[in-house]
């Protein structure tokens, strides 16, 4: 990513921050809208979910300009996803869930610009836990 994408991102995460609670809550909505499938993937309270990636996007965000401190945590990530059932397919939805629900929550804070670094973003994130959901050797298994 480049230091304007960066800045993009964090500036509209920054404005998603008021609500990132909601926004989590849509996320997951929006992601089984697309895929019903993917509603038997996940366990437990879809609000903590919620909240959960909310705050891992958060420390993404934050690390964006030092993504090379943070691929060990991004490849166990995709490992314990591919334990549970995730597949590659399932990143591409949970993309277009991710950018509705800035476009959402954004109105027309979230300029076409931003959008794109938000794809930037999610795309090598997203690689790096391919990366490592192709090296584990799990078996699936229900999710906490």
């Amino acid at each position: 990513m480049n230091p304007r994408q960066i800045a993009l991102v964090r500036s509209s995460w920054e404005r998603v921050l008021p609500i990132k609670e909601e926004a989590g809550e849509l996320l997951y909505r929006r992601l089984f809208e697309l895929d019903h499938g993917l509603r038997s993937l996940f366990r437990g309270d879809i609000s903590e979910r919620g909240r959960t990636l909310m705050d891992m996007i958060g420390m993404v965000v934050s690390c964006l300009d030092r993504l090379g401190e943070i691929v060990p945590a991004v490849q166990e990530l995709g490992r314990r996803h591919a334990g549970y059932g995730v597949e590659d397919a399932h990143y591409d939805i949970a993309g277009v869930a991710l950018v509705s629900t800035l476009r959402a929550g954004l109105g027309d804070a979230l300029s076409r610009e931003a959008e794109e670094a938000w794809a930037v973003a999610y795309a090598t994130l997203t690689s790096v836990m391919k990366q490592g959901a192709a090296g584990a050797s799990v078996q699936p298994v229900a999710a906490a």
